[in-house]
C-alpha cells in the first residue's frame, strides 16, 4: 500500500506541475494559479510522507522489502526537508543580524537602517517584523517625493508580510527544486509579489512617481549588483521591469478573487485520510 501511495503522489505531483504554461490572465488570476501550482505538489508529497511514516511499514512477506524501502524513502525526504528548513532559517538569521549592525535612523517618520554603499537599493529584511534597509546611494539618488514612493512600496511588503510568507515558499522551493517548472513558478511569484506591493503603494502615491523611481534606481545599478537582497530596487530582467512599469501606468481592472481556486489545495491533504483506515485495519487484525 505504502509504495503505491508514494508512486501515486509522485505521479500526481509531476503531472500537476506540467500544467504550468506561462503567465495568463490578470494579476489575481495569475497569483492564484501560480500559487496553487507551486504549492499543490509539495504539499501532496509532504502529506504522503507524513502519512506513510505515521502508519509505519507493514509486515507482508515479499512485500516487506518494498515497505521498508518506502518507509526509508519517506524518512529521507522528511529529513532533507527539515535540514533545508534549518539551513534557510540560519542563513536568514545571519542576514538579519548583519542588517542590525547598520546604524538606525528615522526616515520620513519610519525607523530604518542605512547601509553605507553607493548602490541604490531598498529592502525589508526579516521575518514577521522585518527591518527596513536603505542604502546611502538610494538617499543620494532620489528626491523626497520619489523616496516616499519607494518607502510606500516597501510598506506594501510589510503589509502583506511578504518576508514571512516567502521564507516558507522559499523552503518549499528548496526541497522540490527537482519538480518541473519550479524555478519558473518561483520567478512568477516573485514578480507578482512586486506587482502587489506596487499596487498597494500606488493607492497612496502617484503611480508615475513610483514608475520613475523604479527607472531611476535600476538605471543606476551596476551589473555586479544582481546579488543585492532588495525588494524594490534589485536588478531585474528587462521584461519584468517593463511589466511593472506598464502595470503602474495602465493598471488592470481587478475583479474580486475567486477563493475556490485555492480551495483545491485541500486535495493535497487526502493522503492523511488513509491514516484512520490503516489504524482501524490494524486494530481489527489485533482483535
Amino acid at each position: 500500500m505504502h509504495p503505491a501511495m508514494i508512486l501515486a503522489a509522485l505521479a500526481l505531483a509531476w503531472c500537476f506541475r506540467l500544467r504550468w504554461s506561462g503567465s495568463r490572465g490578470n494579476w489575481v488570476e495569475r497569483w492564484q494559479r501560480a500559487l496553487f501550482l507551486f504549492l499543490f505538489s509539495p504539499v501532496l508529497l509532504m502529506t504522503t510522507v507524513l502519512a506513510v511514516l505515521y502508519m509505519g511499514p507493514e509486515e507482508r512477506l515479499f512485500w516487506q522489502g518494498l515497505e521498508n524501502f518506502s518507509h526509508l524513502l519517506a524518512s529521507g525526504f522528511l529529513g532533507l526537508a527539515g535540514f533545508l528548513c534549518l539551513k534557510l532559517a540560519s542563513q536568514s538569521w545571519r542576514s538579519l543580524q548583519q542588517v542590525r549592525t547598520c546604524p538606525q535612523f528615522k526616515l520620513m517618520g519610519k525607523r530604518s537602517r542605512v547601509l553605507d554603499t553607493p548602490i541604490p537599493f531598498s529592502a525589508v529584511i526579516g521575518f514577521w517584523q522585518p527591518e527596513l534597509l536603505v542604502s546611502q546611494g538610494l538617499l543620494n539618488t532620489l528626491d523626497g517625493a520619489h523616496l516616499r514612493a519607494v518607502l510606500k512600496h516597501e510598506q506594501g511588503h510589510y503589509y502583506y508580510r511578504d518576508t514571512f510568507w516567502f521564507f516558507w515558499l522559499g523552503w518549499v522551493k528548496s526541497y522540490t527544486a527537482w519538480l518541473p517548472h519550479t524555478e519558473a513558478l518561483w520567478q512568477e511569484l516573485l514578480l507578482l509579489r512586486e506587482l502587489r506591493a506596487d499596487r498597494w503603494a500606488a493607492q497612496q502615491v502617484d503611480p508615475l512617481l513610483l514608475a520613475e523611481s523604479l527607472l531611476l534606481v535600476v538605471s543606476n545599478l551596476p551589473v555586479q549588483s544582481d546579488n543585492c537582497c532588495a525588494a524594490f530596487s534589485c536588478a531585474a530582467p528587462r521584461s519584468r521591469l517593463e511589466e511593472r512599469i506598464e502595470a503602474l501606468l495602465a493598471p488592470e481592472l481587478i475583479h474580486q478573487p475567486r477563493s475556490w481556486n485555492l480551495i483545491w489545495l485541500v486535495l493535497a491533504f487526502l493522503p492523511l485520510a488513509a491514516v484512520p483506515f490503516h489504524t482501524c485495519s490494524h486494530s481489527g487484525i489485533g482483535h
